[in-house]
């Protein structure tokens, strides 16, 4: 396969109902960013395009629960989240938004130019509606159980926590997130994209790269975790997928019978690449079809493992039906990032937020870019921990990187006045280590062109180590004395390493390549200088050295550690575990089967009941405040579980002579806790 010098670059669209956290970064944006800078570095023709993903349920719903409109809602997160990645360095060529009037003109296009061709099928179907909101319900609205792994608060589009694909007709007792009510099937109408017409082609372009009887892309190129839910969507058979709502909020459907119908979420937002791409053409004198038609242009798509079949099954069969356009070359998507061992969730509020990073690491975007880079989950789920995040700072960057870089620029100045020397008799030692130089942006050019970002980065670094060992190895400070030629060499060969560095590493860190090149009183040259060791000349000044990294002390590490602590204790709905007991202790209890005989209420205590408990060796009483929760006659003939040797009490008069088990919810609801299946009273539980 041939190196395209086109490429289209699209990063999932951040859906803009709430602020970025890393997660979202490490997953997609910081791989995508390195990507673009690498290409372009090298001279090669890039299209960066993302946007806010600005409609869907998920605004609506949220709009509804803080009584605003979905217009509210995404002006927020659009630009709130536009200036996070503005201040990390991500090199997006336009950040687009789908509530545009140019995306929707687009978007209804696209739709009608397939429904035109006949690519679409119109069809009456049943869906939920709410009864007491008299509205069909998007599937975003609707929760229950997850028929796939039995999580009870999964959506009707996926569950959260397996992370299948859903449709709200699977989940197992569904309820209306409106009203908290079991919604009804009614009709309506809508069109769908009948994926079924398109599993042959799709299996065959995914497994062999093969599309319309050419070779698109090599297959061996793909991650196998994509191919494989790929291919598990397909052999389970593909069924049409309804590409239009019934919600008021959205790019609306410009046919006729389209009244209060918008196009579905996953229809429009991918089509957001493309209506972004033409307004950034036509601002900058290009042709959109060059990065949508060409068969010259290189197609990428960079998402997390949640939005790989929207991107390789849904996206792919609805451009497979528009006139010209190519299919992505790769869809390198990532795994999840975990928090502190923890699984992120924006609900819980168990996140590092964008915004809170930027605040309290005032100039530290390129370390979190590092580290994230560093840790990024491709091929499994990975994980971020301030501990690490502090080490590989303090350990990576300070001591090997910033070591390197303050001494070759401190000691250029202390023995020429920070003129670069002449090198002269050059050594086996120098040899090598200039054999690095020319070998490293070979290295790291393959990696990044194989989505291996973190083995990228990484030989970036071993230019940097090779760099702080030659100077360790050469100790120039004490040849100075005795060999002061030779040191000139050494220093000269080490200017050229800083110079590399700032090249190699622009992708990864922009911001400190560019204070580097600063540094060296050079403009940074592009990627085809990198590998060169002659970029900076003799007797070329550079400026007067500065730190170029900072160590992150203890107690800034111990301040987010704490913070989280106090995140995970306010999510946590469940009262922490008691201290623990012995076994011999708990063997201690006696606790048996009981079935309630009589119950009544006792008089000025209205938690309380007085039951008469048959405990199979004995009839008892027992006080049990379950009053607010059951009727005396509710409970008659309830089986339950009783400690029986628990001492006995006298509560409002009367003496209690045991204790009834209950499980309480954390909205402070009870439940007996009893046998799942006929059993005597006077049956000992273990």
């Amino acid at each position: 396969m041939k190196t395209q010098k086109r490429h289209t670059i699209t990063a999932a669209l951040p859906y803009a109902n709430g602020p970025l956290h890393l997660g979202h970064l490490a997953g997609v944006y910081v791989s995508a960013d390195i990507y673009a800078r690498f290409l372009r570095s090298n001279g090669e023709d890039v299209a960066f395009i993302c946007g806010s993903d600005e409609h869907g349920a998920a605004i609506t719903l949220r709009a509804k629960k803080e009584n605003k409109s979905p217009k509210d809602i995404v002006d927020e997160y659009h630009f709130s989240n536009k200036n996070i990645f503005e201040k990390l360095g991500i090199s997006f060529d336009i950040y687009d938004r789908t509530s545009s009037k140019h995306h929707h003109e687009t978007a209804q296009e696209l739709f009608m130019e397939m429904d035109k061709k006949g690519a679409l099928v119109k069809k009456e179907s049943e869906q939920y509606f709410d009864e007491e909101y008299q509205q069909f319900l998007a599937d975003r609205y609707i929760t229950g159980q997850c028929p796939k792994c039995g999580y009870q608060d999964a959506y009707g589009d996926q569950c959260e926590k397996c992370g299948s694909t859903l449709s709200s007709s699977e989940l197992i007792n569904p309820i209306s997130t409106l009203s908290g009510k079991s919604p009804q099937l009614k009709s309506t109408t809508h069109w769908y994209l009948p994926l079924d017409r398109h599993e042959k082609w799709l299996s065959e372009w995914i497994q062999k790269g093969i599309y319309n009887e050419e070779q698109v892309h090599n297959p061996e190129n793909w991650k196998n975790q994509v191919v494989g839910q790929c291919m598990s969507w397909i052999k389970a058979g593909l069924q049409p997928r309804a590409i239009t709502r019934d919600l008021d909020w959205g790019v609306n459907v410009p046919v006729k019978d389209g009244e209060g119908k918008v196009l579905y979420v996953w229809f429009d937002a991918p089509i957001g690449y493309i209506s972004a791409t033409k307004k950034w053409a036509n601002e900058n004198g290009k042709s959109w079809e060059n990065y949508w038609k060409s068969k010259d242009t290189n197609l990428v798509h960079f998402l997390a493992k949640d939005n790989i079949v929207f991107h390789t099954i849904i996206f792919p069969a609805i451009l497979s039906e528009l006139d010209g356009y190519i299919l992505p070359s790769n869809v390198p998507a990532n795994e999840f990032l975990n928090l502190e061992g923890q699984k992120l969730s924006t609900s819980k509020n168990w996140a590092v937020w964008g915004k809170d990073y930027l605040t309290e690491f005032v100039n530290q975007e390129d370390i979190l870019r590092y580290v994230l880079c560093s840790i990024t989950p491709e091929n499994k789920d990975s994980d971020f921990s301030w501990k690490d995040f502090q080490a590989r700072n303090n350990n990576e960057l300070c001591s090997i990187f910033g070591n390197f870089v303050n001494r070759t620029l401190v000691l250029t100045k202390k023995y020429y006045n920070g003129v670069t020397p002449s090198r002269n008799n050059v050594l086996e030692l120098d040899v090598e280590l200039l054999k690095t130089i020319k070998e490293t942006p070979d290295n790291i050019a393959q990696a990044v062109r194989s989505f291996r970002f973190r083995d990228a980065q990484a030989e970036a670094m071993k230019l940097a180590r090779a760099g702080n060992k030659y100077l360790a190895d050469t100790e120039p400070w004490k040849l100075i004395k005795t060999d002061p030629e030779r040191v000139k060499t050494i220093m000269n060969i080490s200017l050229q390493i800083t110079a590399n560095l700032a090249i190699v590493f622009e992708p990864f860190m922009p911001k400190k390549a560019l204070e580097l090149a600063e540094l060296l009183n050079i403009k940074l040259p592009r990627w085809g200088q990198a590998g060169k060791d002659q970029l900076i000349p003799e007797n070329h000044t550079i400026n007067e050295p500065r730190i170029l990294f900072e160590k992150i002390e203890d107690e800034k590490i111990k301040k987010q550690i704490e913070k989280l602590k106090t995140k995970e204790q306010k999510s946590n709905k469940y009262p922490p575990m008691k201290e623990e007991i012995t076994f011999d202790e708990f063997s201690k209890m006696d606790l048996r089967v009981g079935t309630i005989k009589e119950a009544e209420k006792i008089e000025k205590a209205d938690k309380l009941l007085k039951l008469t408990v048959d405990t199979g060796i004995d009839v008892r009483t027992v006080v049990s405040g379950i009053a607010e929760h059951f009727k005396p006659e509710e409970v008659i003939g309830q089986k339950v579980s009783i400690l029986m040797n628990l001492a006995s009490r006298k509560i409002k008069g009367v003496e209690s002579q045991g204790m009834i088990l209950m499980a309480e919810t954390e909205k402070g609801e009870l439940a007996f806790v009893s046998p799942n299946k006929e059993i005597d009273a006077g049956n000992t539980i273990r």
